[in-house]
């Protein structure tokens, strides 16, 4: 197995998945798990030119968006600190999605990832 193998290849490679049910789980990820400027636009607390700054300045700094959001005064401290609860409490990770698809089942999820982040323990070694 490769040194930095993700999840959905190595389901992939035993043949557990296909590429469509990574694409699919991949789906349900991105519309589920959103990034801090679109929550806050959600809410109505950045505007769509506000989240745009902020992206703009975060390429040339390298830092959070949140962080540059709270500097800036787009962002309270507060409210970044319920943002990042939202984003948390609200994320799905990939086995979880293929599990919501039916593609695979909670103990298959968890035997593979069992088995998944003990090669990948080994490989770091």
């Amino acid at each position: 197995m490769r040194k930095f193998l993700k999840f959905g290849q190595y389901l992939l490679e035993k043949k557990i998945i296909d590429e469509l049910d990574i694409l699919r789980a991949r789906f349900i990820q991105k519309k589920n798990n959103l990034m801090i400027g679109e929550l806050a636009r959600n809410k109505g607390w950045l505007t769509e030119d506000d989240v745009n700054k902020i992206l703009i300045i975060q390429e040339d700094m390298q830092e959070k968006f949140g962080e540059i959001a709270v500097r800036g005064k787009y962002l309270s401290e507060e409210q970044l600190k319920e943002l990042l609860k939202e984003q948390q409490d609200t994320y799905i990770f990939f086995g979880e999605a293929l599990v919501q698809l039916g593609v695979i089942s909670e103990e298959q999820l968890m035997e593979n990832l069992k088995e998944f982040n003990m090669i990948k323990l080994q490989n770091e070694e």
